[in-house]
């Protein structure tokens, strides 16, 4: 009498705080890697965001220029 194992309260207790360890730590490794992952298609560096503009017709030439110098320091 008296002995309840592991799933007595103590037991249960461990049981929880072992589970919120283990999100907290899964969380912690996704928001890490997250902030390294490859860039995605939709990304665009300065210069491919420059050339998309310039043909789209959204800047002329000399502003083409002058900013893909600017790019290029």
């Amino acid at each position: 009498m008296g002995h309840d194992g592991w799933m007595g309260f103590g037991g249960g207790i461990m049981w929880l705080f072992l589970l919120i360890v283990i999100v907290a730590l899964v969380f912690a490794i996704t928001t890490v890697l997250g902030h390294s992952h490859p860039r995605s298609p939709t990304d665009e560096t300065p210069l491919e965001e420059l050339k998309r503009r310039y043909a789209a017709g959204e800047i002329d030439d000399d502003e083409y220029e002058r900013r893909r110098k600017e790019l290029q320091r």
